[in-house]
């Protein structure tokens, strides 16, 4: 989705048909929880596989010493490839049809996968408390602002399907009971932050710098709902110009980025504990890749904070969104077109899929792990719930190379000062508003989650 400007995107108006089997939603749900299903029936059967292949690159000081743990797991490390490869090929084959190009370029991207785990495990990078990844993210940015990425490397650059994918297998880590818990919490707070920055980005694009109403409901949303996809959702709810897409997607990004050194510097600096930092995050980044990357520099708890208030908060609003905006622009902005009205059913098409596998996944496991199991429970921890989460750290690899890979600050500046002038106002609300209810208002409660 979002990082990848080869990538087409659906800009069926609201109320049109969509095609499912093009939709990375879907496929992330449904890769993931193909995923955890193996995991479960390997386990069953006592074919110790998910273990095997799952590497994690002990810390060194020494250069020699990963390169001798590569050496003498390359069987498990070439079958881990095949692994994710055959599961994306087929998503891709659906997706795209780019399935030759998409096969040498996630070889390659698995390849620089490996040597961002082994930059992650120098002692070094512990030291400076400089997480793996932001070390793929700094790597992606690198290679792409230094040269050209060829295309046969862009199709494998699928973000938004990578983050979707570890969002559904993090989901195995999250005991459903928790996401019941919190979920009222998270949305009350996303309902508070996301109008208050709407408005405000709305308000600021308008009324000070005189931008088209439906470029400023686009910019809008992708500050305030959830990105890049809120962006290309709502834009085509209100029928804006292909071009007032791009640049709103163009923006979103170059904020997110920002914000995934801001916030965790500053949450440092204030000493701020990680499950406020984690929904503080949720609650101010934009995108859920660029926030998994700010809130994996903080830790495991923050991870768990952040999902819970960006994906189980924010997240489930882009549906509503999509039709409260469809119907104000057939309404208010457009009374032309009275043929034209918006849809219930979009709320359903524009619903992120991946949430519902994020909560099937919950589900398994709540089920599969339940207090009186006792032994059979540490059992399916060590062997489905932590090789899976290892699975998820490897997704999230690949989703911040391919935000590095495919992120060209010259391109992502382009749109004028206007628009980012409009964005930034959204910003300067929802991190102090993040704040304030994040570790002000609900820290202690956040403080809880594990």
């Amino acid at each position: 989705m979002a990082y990848i400007s080869t990538e087409k995107k659906s800009t069926v108006p609201s109320g049109g048909k969509l095609n499912l089997g093009k939709q990375d939603d879907y496929w992330a749900m449904w890769v993931g929880l193909t995923i955890i299903l193996l995991a479960i029936v390997f386990w069953s059967t006592g074919y110790n596989f998910m273990n095997w292949i799952v590497i994690k690159i002990p810390s060194y000081n020494d250069y020699s010493n990963p390169l001798n743990y590569l050496s003498s797991h390359k069987s498990a490390l070439f079958s881990l490839y095949l692994f994710f490869l055959t599961l994306f090929l087929i998503a891709i084959k659906a997706l795209t049809g780019e399935v030759k190009r998409f096969l040498v370029g996630f070889t390659f991207l698995f390849g620089l996968s490996i040597v961002v785990w082994v930059l992650g495990s120098w002692d070094v990078m512990k030291t400076y408390n400089i997480e793996t990844p932001l070390i793929a993210l700094i790597v992606g940015l690198l290679i792409s602002n230094i040269s050209i990425i060829p295309y046969w490397l862009s199709t494998a650059l699928q973000t938004q399907f990578y983050v979707k994918l570890g969002i559904v297998l993090m989901g195995a880590s999250f005991p459903v009971t928790l996401i019941i818990q919190a979920g009222s919490t998270a949305f009350a707070q996303a309902t508070i932050v996301s109008i208050a920055t709407f408005l405000t980005i709305y308000w600021t694009a308008t009324r000070v710098f005189s931008l088209d109403k439906r470029f400023a409901a686009t910019l809008a949303a992708g500050g305030s709902i959830c990105g890049v996809s809120a962006s290309i959702a709502i834009g085509s709810a209100v029928k804006a110009e292909k071009q007032h897409v791009s640049i709103a997607i163009s923006l979103v990004i170059l904020w997110s980025i920002l914000m995934i050194f801001i916030l965790p510097f500053a949450m440092r600096t204030l000493n701020i504990l990680p499950g406020p930092a984690g929904a503080w995050i949720g609650t101010s980044e934009f995108a859920d890749a660029p926030g998994m990357a700010a809130a994996a520099a903080i830790s495991e708890q923050a991870i768990k904070t952040f999902t819970l208030m960006k994906v189980v908060g924010r997240d489930m609003f882009i549906g509503i969104w999509c039709f409260i905006m469809a119907l104000v622009s057939i309404t208010r902005w457009d009374k032309r077109f009275f043929s034209s009205k918006p849809d219930a059913r979009d709320i359903w098409t524009r619903f992120p899929k991946f949430v519902i596998g994020f909560i099937i996944a919950s589900i398994i496991i709540t089920i599969l792990t339940p207090p009186s199991f006792g032994e059979n429970t540490q059992a399916i921890t060590k062997n489905v719930i932590l090789p899976i989460s290892e699975l998820r750290n490897w997704a999230f690899i690949f989703t911040f190379l391919s935000i590095g890979l495919s992120s060209r600050f010259k391109d992502l500046t382009s749109g004028g000062w206007r628009p980012f002038a409009a964005l930034t106002a959204g910003v300067l609300v929802n991190i102090p508003l993040g704040y304030l209810l994040s570790v002000i208002i609900m820290g202690n409660y956040w403080t809880t989650i594990r």
